[in-house]
């Protein structure tokens, strides 16, 4: 790996960015996000609510919950794929075809699990064809976060990498809101409204999202590096094997940098839900109203979190995220089994304020900063997506699991999400410092 050049070097092969580009890219990334994580929690919120009953009823509430969950996990497995597939193209042909490739595959999926069929029509066929829509929703979600941090952190200009790219999870926020609010909504109608064809219509809903995003996405430009890429060296081959090739210590980086924070974010987004519910006894109207009140904040803190890495550098905010977050999952439970609606309320906010969205804010351009300009796409979708795998797409069955295997303790779930938080928090020290850093080059940052 070579030295970082200097600032004024690295300030020499950067020209000013195109302002209308930058607007364009920033409303990508915040609609395509919002898109795929609306998705997510829609279909998260699902499985701790109802998808237990209509495609496993023939089982214990225990055992639906932990088959609603494990289906839950199917979508994150399918991640890695989406990643491999889709960045090949990203490095190759650019950000946009796969932008909008994403859009419509992760859209078309969602709209199709509000088509299906449940357990009590067709029997086995309903939990199959569910775990097969959230397959491809979660081939489409694999490339499409990467490929929004990657075009907007090379679009924006100097000094508002942190900053603009934090919009990609700004619209991840706004995704958990309306996701929270079309469960509000839904949960208004009568049980029987709401199991027959209230949650088809949640659903059904995301075709409204896809279109606004697809109508944005078909008019953006491709980003300044990308064209001086090809420009300078054509088509990039086999970005992929390139990655793993030449870029594997920032792959490795950034998998530990995300497999902990990525754990917690979906603890806190799908498992604290069931929590909440099923061991508490909160009512269930109640979930969705503190969801949305988390991802507000979770935004706000994003958006803050990414302007702050640019004024004092991405690895000291990061780090300090990282460390709160080891300690935060005690007091976390303990504020939740209160029952209080005052100290529930503090204890999620919290948890999305820092795991959900302010991490993975500052992330959006940290991430693409760790890799050189011939595989970036390559190297921020995979080294997400497979700790995604590890991290988040596990992190509610686990949580489930011990749960039931300890009595309904809360205890080892704390010890499991601060034991994974831990290895984020140690790669965090470790990791170089990228603010400013010249996108044009091959290196791999220092």
């Amino acid at each position: 790996m070579t030295e970082q050049r200097s600032s004024t070097a690295d300030t020499a092969t950067e020209a000013p960015p195109d302002r209308k580009a930058v607007r364009r890219a920033a409303w990508a990334g915040l609609i395509g996000t919002t898109l795929e994580q609306y998705d997510f929690v829609i279909y998260g919120t699902a499985s701790a609510l109802i998808f237990s009953k209509l495609f496993f009823p023939n089982i214990s509430p225990v055992a639906g919950i932990l088959a609603s969950f494990s289906a839950y996990a199917v979508g994150f497995a399918a991640r890695p794929l989406g990643g491999l597939i889709f960045s090949r193209f990203g490095d190759r042909l650019g950000r946009k075809w796969v932008l909008v490739a994403t859009l419509l595959l992760m859209g078309g999926s969602t709209l199709a699990i509000g088509l299906l069929p449940t357990y009590s029509q067709v029997g086995l066929l309903a939990p199959v064809l569910l775990v097969a829509c959230r397959f491809f929703q979660g081939m489409g979600a694999g490339a499409e976060q990467a490929g929004g941090a990657t075009l907007l952190t090379e679009t924006a200009g100097r000094g508002k990498r942190g900053t603009l790219a934090s919009l990609v999870m700004t619209g991840a926020a706004l995704g958990t809101a309306l996701g929270a609010v079309a469960w509000i909504l839904a949960q208004s109608l009568p049980e029987d409204a709401l199991m027959s064809w209230g949650w088809r219509l949640v659903f059904g809903s995301s075709l409204l999202v896809t279109i606004a995003a697809l109508i944005i996405r078909r008019k953006l430009n491709e980003s300044p590096v990308f064209q001086e890429l090809k420009e300078q060296v054509g088509e990039t081959k086999a970005p992929v094997a390139e990655t793993f090739r030449k870029g594997r210590k920032p792959l490795l980086l950034a998998f530990f940098l995300n497999v902990g924070s990525n754990a917690q974010s979906y603890t806190y987004q799908v498992f604290m839900a069931s929590y909440l519910v099923s061991s508490v006894g909160v009512d269930k109207a109640f979930v969705p109203k503190v969801l949305l009140l988390g991802a507000i904040c979770g935004g706000i803190a994003a958006f803050g979190f990414g302007a702050l890495s640019d004024v004092v550098g991405r690895k000291s905010v990061y780090s300090t995220i990282m460390g709160a977050l080891v300690l935060l999952p005690v007091p976390t439970f303990i504020a939740l089994n209160t029952g209080s609606p005052i100290a529930i309320t503090v204890a999620i906010v919290i948890g999305f304020v820092l795991a959900c969205h302010g991490s993975v804010g500052v992330q959006m351009s940290y991430f693409p900063e760790l890799f050189g300009n011939r595989y970036r796409y390559a190297g921020v979708a995979l080294s997400r997506e497979f700790s995604a795998v590890v991290g988040g797409g596990v992190a509610p069955l686990i949580c489930a699991g011990l749960m039931a295997a300890f009595g309904g303790s809360w205890v080892p779930v704390a010890v499991y999400m601060m034991v994974v938080m831990a290895i984020s928090f140690g790669a965090s020290l470790i990791a170089p410092e990228t603010k400013d850093r010249d996108l044009n080059v091959p290196q791999d940052a220092a």
